[in-house]
Parts: structure tokens; sequence; C-alpha cells
């Protein structure tokens, strides 16, 4: 069974795409269909909270970074064995970056490639007939997607919701629900966007609760009739987007260290590596019987006191390095840096094991595409091999030190190569979360 699939886009960031993506999903695993879910571009958040709604695996589809073959092989595994995808987009529908017709990055790529129809969340507040005419322009503006219908945001009243619908009707756009204002739909967030699915208070609570607002102002039914066949790339096959760094790999899991891409775990896993999660914030070394070690990304800048404080994580990471690769990304090579200076222009020392020094007290917002072309081997893979990725980070580089560099980078918008991260012996890190290898 090859489940039939549907994306939930938006005009603009911020229209309340992924509350209603969650409240659809929920909704309809309670009606007992096999829901997954996955999520357009490089986002590590989002995915978490659509594999809570639905009680399966999520993961992320990213046409700017990953060739059609890794999209299908992601496309083909969620839709085996259950009834209906619920993917969701990110940022506006057409937000691209310059790359080849069908790899921009738009999620207007992935619901073209894999025939999806499009669900549109429009924010209405503030407008009414006006907002048919931005989902006109939606409609006609890439001619590869289909749009299926509207599903109303931020509704102020009922003559409020007859009046927007009117303008649909106008453009013979079906409108699938109207949700109204409610706060209690707005789930928490920090900087890097939703606090993470592992740290929301009473998370399947708020998840009950988006399904039953979901299932009280939305058409299910005409959402599931909505959906359309999935079509997987021909020629799709079995493909490892990074290589593993290792047979045996010691991977930080914790509030602090929890951004990897659940595609770069499950090629690991095909590749016959053993994935060993160990915690930094319960003091705990990489294990010892691992040949490699992986920092992610996440947030050790709110946990940076306790951190430093934890002896037997910093003592075991420097022994492990003494014989064995580890690497670092994003907050991961932070934590591999001398210093880190928190929120407050509080500095504390970590492992020490690259000379970076960094600062989330200086904060700068670093976002964006990026490819990386290795500068020496290591867990990366060899010199001279080409990722593709992305960075999302406030810290900024407050002192270099004298290491060189791991990779020299370019944007998509054709900026000069630029060194990147930095290596020392065994250990590597920059702030470039890389998602799969150039094709």
């Amino acid at each position: 069974m090859i489940a039939r699939g549907i994306l939930i886009a938006a005009p603009r960031s911020g229209s309340g795409k992924t509350t209603i993506t969650l409240g659809l999903q929920r909704a309809l695993r309670r009606r007992g269909l096999t829901v997954r879910g996955l999520k357009c571009g490089p986002d590590y958040i989002d995915p978490a909270f659509h594999a809570a709604a639905t009680g399966a695996p999520s993961a992320n589809l990213d046409s700017f970074a990953m060739p059609d073959t890794l999209l299908g092989q992601i496309a083909s595994g969620a839709a085996l064995g259950s009834d209906i995808i619920i993917a969701e987009g990110s940022m506006g529908l057409f937000d691209a970056v310059p790359g080849p017709e069908g790899h921009t990055g738009a999620s207007a790529d992935i619901a073209a490639l894999l025939g999806w129809p499009v669900v549109l969340v429009i924010d209405v507040s503030g407008q009414a007939q006006s907002a048919a005419a931005i989902a006109l322009g939606c409609m006609h503006y890439d001619p590869r997607i289909r749009i299926a219908g509207v599903i109303l945001n931020k509704v102020a009243s009922e003559r409020h919701r007859r009046l927007v619908a009117q303008g649909m009707e106008r453009i013979g756009l079906p409108v699938l629900g109207a949700l109204p204002r409610e706060a209690s739909l707005i789930l928490p967030e920090r900087h890097l966007g939703l606090v993470q699915a592992g740290e929301t208070a009473d998370l399947h609570a708020r998840l009950d609760a988006l399904a039953d607002a979901v299932s009280a102002a939305v058409d299910l039914d005409a959402v599931i009739a909505a959906a359309g066949p999935t079509l997987l790339p021909a020629g799709a096959s079995s493909i490892t987007p990074l290589p593993a760094p290792g047979r045996r790999i010691a991977i930080a899991r914790d509030a602090a260290f929890s951004f990897v891409y659940p595609h770069v775990e499950a090629g690991w896993l095909r590749a016959g590596a053993t994935l060993v999660p160990f915690s930094p914030l319960a003091d705990e070394p990489p294990p010892e019987d691992c040949d490699a070690c992986w920092l992610p990304g996440g947030y050790p800048e709110l946990h940076a006191g306790r951190i430093a404080a934890a002896t037997r994580f910093l003592m075991g990471l420097r022994a492990f390095a003494e014989s064995r690769p580890v690497h670092g990304e994003c907050g991961g090579y932070m934590v591999l840096g001398r210093t880190l200076i928190d929120a407050d222009g509080v500095s504390h020392a970590l492992a020490g094991l690259l000379s970076v020094e960094t600062s989330f007290a200086k904060r700068k917002m670093n976002l964006g595409y990026r490819r990386a072309v290795l500068e020496a081997d290591g867990p990366l893979g060899r010199a001279g091999d080409a990722l593709t990725g992305h960075e999302f980070h406030y810290a900024t580089v407050v002192g270099q030190g004298e290491d060189p560099p791991l990779a020299q980078v370019t944007d998509p918008h054709g900026s000069a190569p630029a060194p990147a991260g930095c290596r020392r012996g065994n250990v590597t890190g920059s702030f470039f979360h890389a998602i799969a290898v150039a094709g």
C-alpha cells in the first residue's frame, strides 16, 4: 500500500501551519488511520512533534540539499504501510533559493515531485475577501502544483468567516475549515523555534487540544479526499546520505544535544552502524566500546554551566578523542571549544579540544543553506568531498584560535568560499549541519 499525501503550506511563515498540521495528524490518528508526518526543509524540531502526534517516525524532505533519489527513499519509507501522509511546508509555499528547477528548497518543489495536492493555511486576521486574492495568486504562480483547498486561521467571528468564504467561492477554492483566534493553540517557543517536543509540558494533552480544535473547525473527510497519490521518483534506490563516522557511534542525546536528522541516523543504521546514546547533561562520558563520537547541535548555551561542571563527561570526551574521531555540529562544536559565553555574559570553560571560542551573549542570527568542501579526511568524509547542509544559530565566534579550518563553505547566492569550523587531531567541528553528500 502506498499512502496518499497532502502538503499543508502557507503564503508566509507564521500563518499557523505547524499547529494545524499537528492537529490534523492527531485527529486523523484518533480516527484509526495510520498517519505519517514529513517536514519540508531543514528543521529539527517539527518532525519530533509530528512523531508525537502520529505515533510514527517523521523525517525531512529538502529539495535543495537532497537528490531526488534520497527524497524518493524518504517518501517511500513514509508511504509504505501507512494510510495518509500529512506533510508540512516551510516558510512560504514558494520561498526558495537559487538552484536548478525542482531543487530550490521551496515546499512547492516537494509537492510537484511527489504529486501531493496543497492545502493552504491563510492567516486572515486583518483582512476578509482580500485573502482570496492571495490564494488566487498561489493557485496560478506555479503550474506544477495544485491547490486543493484552504484552511482559514485566526477567524474573528462568524461574519468574518462568511466574508472570507465569499472571496474563496469567487475564485473556486474550497474552504476546508476555519479556526477561530485561540491563544491556547500556540505552542511555546524559544530562539531556534518551538520548545522541543521532549521538553514541552503536557505535550500529549496539548496535541489532543489541537486535535479537538481542528476536528471541530475542519472537515476531516474533505481533507482526506483532497489527498493525492504519492508519486515516487523513478529509479529510487537505497543510498546513505552521509558516511557513518564509525561502526559503533557514541551519540550525545539529551536536552542540550538533540539536533540529528532522522534520515542521517537511518542511513547510518542501514550502513550497519550501531548508535549508542549517552547524556552529557547526566555527566556521562562517551561509551568506551564505541569507535566514534558525535555531538549534535541543540541548546548547550542554555546549559553551559551544567556542561562545564560535568567533569566525567569532559574528561571522558578528552580521553576518547586521543584515539578515536569526535565530531561536533553547531552546539556540539561550541562544546568542543575552549569557552562558551552564555546569555548573561558568563564564560564557561568547556572541552578545549578545539581552539574556537563562542558567545551567546553577542547574538547574531546565521541562517541559510551551505555547501561545504572538506579540507581533510575526517568523520564527514575525505578531503575534497562536498556536502550540502545549512546553518541556523545565534551564537558567534569570538575567537577562532590556531586550528585549521574543517571546510570551505559557500551559499546558494554565489558567495566566495570561506573557511568554516576547525580540526585538530581526531577532533572536528563546525556550525555547518550536514544533510547529504552533494550530488
